[in-house]
């Protein structure tokens, strides 16, 4: 049996259930309880679920594999914030007690292949049920959740609820409650009895709640965390100002790439995006002699791997990669400067750099590509321009006229002039086209790596200049020439009204009947 993942044409994607994934749920579900003294679903109760409140039960699913299911119904406040079991509170399990008038969305079941895990499919499943109670402008979401460490731990500590405070003050850790606790969840209280099977948590049922941040609470005004969260409607954005550095192997490559997803998944991001020809480290591995030429062309073994990297990462982290861009042997023997964009869905797409700069030409003939195509999100249409390719406003204005939103243009210049082309190009392009513009580039030095010895950059996410928009129409930026990340929460909905609405509006007042762009590549 191939391991999970490992076609690279399986989309990993959440979907609401219907009668015919009832097959797919029972057989996960027994594969999740098998050993735990719970048993899975039958086909009556997940009938009953998905007759009951079809828009409140999801799927994810990998190809055609249901590899998570995520169970809910409305209930009242009354009743869900009030001590209860697992048995009454979801009428044995086909969620009976639905109601449509309920202010408040209970959450009866989460769960995921055993074989999946670490790809934060949970994570996905709990976002639909968020997205969902904002909807529908319920109150939050409700529910008891396992403690499956209390069995084996609880005879350290003098209570139950000692130990779930250790687990909130982090000096324990529960697989469940902590994946709770971080996504936002908070301790409601403790209940005995919630569901007796549940033989590694006691019993013991631990009431979190989530709070709807887009509707006025009804509560009792009780003091919780209510920083750094999102703001609704907005795709959040991490730039990686990348420190190019002597690296010892692929898997120390590797390690650093996966720190940089791991900090802006940490942080929510929707997009993480990493500079032009990074990987040009890993010529640092071996010491080469040759040309120019032939050492760049040796970053082409490297490709594949890398490209596999970035999706799983984009899987396991649940965020969508803009890799930067990568030498790439195609077919016919020529080099390219191509960008892997790599979904959290498991798809992966390809941007070529369209106009190598004279002396990727010269000094590592690297071949230009013939497409700029407008690719599909979870978070909108985007495009990908590598570097240079953000000096020619045809470009952006092919795409912006595919519906793209947000362009990401990963950079590698060597000094100041370099980089202030690029730069000023990019806030140009937002201004003239209406869009958000990302940078991504290298800092450091690379020595005894042709044409890469030094790197200027200062990342930054661009807007266009318009009263909606940040003053400067910098969204965020960094300090030139230091290894960070800048993030931000771009709102295609202000993109949107100033085009329609703004104090100039460029799209709306292009004269089509004087000039277009007549795209004759692919």
């Amino acid at each position: 049996m191939s391991p999970p993942f490992s076609d690279p044409d399986q989309r990993l994607f959440v979907r609401n259930a219907s009668l015919s994934d009832i097959p797919g749920i029972i057989e996960l579900s027994r594969r999740v309880y098998e050993g735990t003294g719970m048993y899975g679903y039958t086909k009556g109760p997940l009938t009953g679920q998905i007759n009951t409140f079809p828009e409140g039960q999801f799927v994810a699913m990998l190809g055609e594999t249901v590899v998570g299911y995520c169970a809910t119904f409305r209930i009242s406040g009354a009743i869900a914030l009030a001590p209860h079991d697992w048995t009454s509170i979801t009428g044995n399990g086909y969620a009976s007690r639905h109601d449509p008038e309920g202010d408040w969305l209970y959450g009866m079941e989460v769960c995921v292949d055993p074989e999946c895990r670490g790809y934060r499919i949970g994570e996905r499943l709990y976002n639909e049920r968020k997205q969902l109670c904002q909807s529908l402008e319920l109150q939050g979401v409700v529910f008891a959740g396992r403690l499956p460490t209390l069995r084996k731990r609880l005879k350290k500590y003098e209570s139950v609820e000692e130990y779930v405070e250790a687990i909130r003050s982090k000096e324990q850790s529960d697989p469940v409650l902590s994946f709770q606790l971080h996504n936002g969840f908070e301790v409601h209280g403790i209940i005995p009895h919630y569901l007796d099977a549940d033989h590694d948590s006691l019993g013991y049922g631990i009431h979190l709640v989530w709070r709807n941040p887009k509707v006025p609470q009804n509560g009792s005004g009780e003091q919780s965390k209510r920083y750094g969260r999102r703001m609704p409607d907005t795709v959040r954005v991490g730039t990686v100002q990348y420190q190019q550095r002597p690296v010892r192997s692929f898997d120390e490559f590797s390690e650093i790439v996966r720190y940089f997803v791991d900090v802006v998944s940490t942080y929510k991001g929707d997009f993480v995006v990493f500079p032009e020809l990074f990987t040009l480290q890993l010529l640092s591995i071996e010491r080469r002699d040759g040309s120019a030429a032939e050492a760049f062309a040796a970053v082409t073994h490297y490709a594949g791997r890398y490209r596999d990297l970035m999706r799983d990462l984009a899987l396991r982290y649940n965020i969508n990669i803009i890799a930067g861009s990568t030498p790439v042997r195609e077919e016919d023997g020529s080099v390219h400067n191509t960008a892997y964009i790599c979904l959290r869905d498991g798809q992966v797409f390809t941007q070529p750099k369209i106009h190598p700069t004279p002396n990727e030409a010269y000094w590592w003939n690297v071949r230009g590509g013939n497409r700029v195509s407008a690719i599909e999100t979870d978070c909108g249409p985007i495009g990908v321009l590598i570097c240079y390719d953000a000096e020619f406003p045809e470009l952006t204005r092919h795409l912006v006229d595919q519906g793209v939103q947000i362009v990401f243009v990963p950079f590698c210049t060597d000094e100041r002039q370099s980089y202030l082309r690029v730069r000023y190009c990019c806030q140009a392009r937002a201004v003239e086209n209406q869009v958000y513009v990302v940078m991504s580039g290298n800092v450091g030095n690379l020595p005894n790596v042709p044409n890469m010895e030094i790197q200027y950059g200062q990342s930054c996410i661009l807007t266009p200049c318009d009263f909606p928009f940040a003053r400067d129409g910098i969204a965020a930026d960094t300090e030139p020439n230091v290894e960070t990340v800048a993030f931000a929460d771009l709102r295609p909905e202000v993109l949107i009204t100033a085009r329609n609405s703004g104090t100039v509006k460029n799209l709306q007042d292009r004269r089509h009947d004087l000039y277009s762009v007549n795209w004759r590549g692919e």
